[in-house]
């Protein structure tokens, strides 16, 4: 589905299955589409063909850390603007969240976080999100409309040089040209 109708998607990253799951349960009720990635790796491949309003992110994940996931994800041109938000079971080391806001996120969370903490900081970014999604909805149609208005334009230009052009001419041709410009402005009417 595209548009500003559209639901916005929060792709959930960690290497444990009972954190991706508690993760869902909290967002639950949420106007969001939880997607998973158990890995950095397969958070970059949903990244490839999906939009996502936020990522929540791990930080610490095997092979492919949640700060190198953040960095390629920063890197792209299409996914570099999406909010990522850090979460550790590290304790409170400054120089973690320090490292994680250098790869781009906008938050970091520490493990125990309070869900409705979470649960509100999604809720901004996912209304963000979603008065960014009706601007651009809104935008689109200013420039279809901006669009037609020209063709229209260039309709009445069109009727108003055929019909000067009548009153310079003689009888059949007058007429004819008389014609033209009617269906010329009858085309500009039905653009307004």
């Amino acid at each position: 589905m595209t548009g500003p109708d559209r639901v916005a998607k929060v792709l959930l990253v960690d290497d444990r299955r009972d954190n991706l799951l508690a993760l869902e349960a909290i967002l639950q009720g949420l106007p969001v589409q939880p997607v998973s990635a158990e890995s950095g790796e397969e958070a970059l491949k949903h990244l490839l063909v999906e939009d996502f309003a936020l990522i929540l992110l791990d930080a610490q994940m095997p092979t492919m850390d949640g700060f190198e996931t953040a960095q390629h994800i920063k890197r792209r041109e299409r996914t570099r603007h999406v909010p990522i938000i850090f979460l550790t079971a590290a304790d409170r080391d400054s120089h973690l969240a320090l490292r994680g806001y250098a790869a781009g996120a906008v938050d970091y969370l520490t493990k125990p976080f309070d869900p409705w903490v979470l649960r509100a900081k999604v809720s901004v970014f996912v209304e963000l999100w979603t008065m960014t999604q009706q601007l651009a909805a809104q935008s689109e149609q200013v420039r279809a409309r901006d669009t037609e208005l020209r063709a229209a334009g260039a309709a009445v230009d069109e009727a108003t040089a055929l019909l000067k052009g009548a009153l310079a001419a003689d009888g059949e041709l007058g007429r004819a040209q008389v014609e033209k410009a009617m269906v010329a402005l009858a085309k500009a009417r039905a653009r307004l």
